[in-house]
């Protein structure tokens, strides 16, 4: 089976259990938007080298397609999917800030000028996209489209713990470099 379908030609995509919609329909923008933050988090994958750090975020990418399996299927077909974001998700994230808030001491939280390092840039480029696609899926609730609140309360995580990982990764590599005799 080819990947080219064109069935996208004329401007509509097929959602999950097969509804056809437009492409500019809010449900396939939120799904690129998740899908987006998934490809900006596996750049800062690759560019990490701690085994932790990988670890979290591959973990957070198998959740970032369940949300995106979630906002593409009808809400009469939810019950057919295997897994759902729920609390034990979004516990798991606040498990993770209260270990990189309580290893690290960060400054009280405040607006950073990005551009540090390419690691903690392409942690705040994550940050801003899973903040767009928190917005998309605000949206989304508010039009009744999207019943599942745990999906905005676990994006609004995601983007904390985004947001310490860059600081965490401008502090090491400034470390790194005053170690070296950079300034």
């Amino acid at each position: 089976m080819s990947i080219t379908t064109k069935t996208g030609d004329n401007g509509k995509t097929s959602l999950s259990f097969g509804e056809i919609v437009f492409k500019d329909d809010l449900r396939v923008v939120a799904c690129g938007t998740i899908d987006e933050l998934c490809s900006s988090m596996g750049l800062s994958k690759s560019l990490v080298r701690d085994k932790v750090t990988k670890e979290i975020v591959e973990g957070i990418q198998c959740d970032l397609f369940i949300i995106g399996a979630e906002i593409a299927t009808p809400p009469k077909f939810l019950s057919k999917l295997k897994k759902r974001i729920n609390t034990k998700y979004v516990l798991k994230l606040e498990k993770f800030i209260k270990q990189w808030e309580g290893k690290k001491k960060f400054e009280s939280r405040c607006f950073c000028l990005p551009g540090e390092n390419q690691i903690s840039s392409s942690f705040d480029v994550s940050r801003t996209v899973a903040r767009r696609a928190e917005r998309v899926l605000v949206t989304l609730k508010r039009k009744k489209i999207i019943k599942n609140p745990d999906i905005i309360i676990y994006l609004n995580r995601l983007s904390d713990l985004l947001y310490l990982f860059a600081r965490d990764y401008e502090k090491r590599l400034k470390k790194v470099a005053k170690t070296r005799g950079g300034t």
